[in-house]
C-alpha cells in the first residue's frame, strides 16, 4: 500500500525538481519516487564494477566459499533476514 508523506524543500530544490519533471512529462511525486529508488538500488546492490572487483579479490572469494561451507554446516552465528524479490534482486531486512 503506497503511503503519503509530507517533504519540504528548499524554493530552489523544489524549482529544480520541477524542472525536471516537466522535462520528463511527469508528476513532480513520480520523479521524487523515482529518484529515492535510484538512490537506494546504487547504495545498496553492487553495480557491475564493484562486481567485477569483488570477483577478482581472491582472498574475499576464498573467504566467500569458507563462510559458505560454514553456513550449509551450521557453524557460525546467523542473523535471520526477510526479503522481498523485486526483480532479480533482494531487497532484505534484519
Amino acid at each position: 500500500m503506497s503511503k503519503i508523506i509530507t517533504l519540504r524543500l528548499p524554493d530552489e530544490t523544489y524549482k529544480r525538481v520541477q524542472t525536471l519533471a516537466r522535462h520528463e512529462n511527469r508528476p513532480i511525486s513520480n520523479f521524487i519516487e523515482t529518484a529515492a529508488l535510484r538512490y537506494i538500488e546504487s547504495t545498496q546492490f553492487a553495480d557491475e564494477f564493484e562486481m567485477e572487483e569483488i570477483r577478482g579479490n581472491a582472498d574475499l572469494n576464498r573467504s566467500l566459499k569458507r563462510g559458505m561451507k560454514d553456513a550449509k554446516a551450521g557453524r557460525g552465528r546467523f542473523v535471520r533476514v526477510k526479503g522481498i524479490m523485486t526483480g532479480n534482486k533482494l531487497e532484505a531486512t534484519f
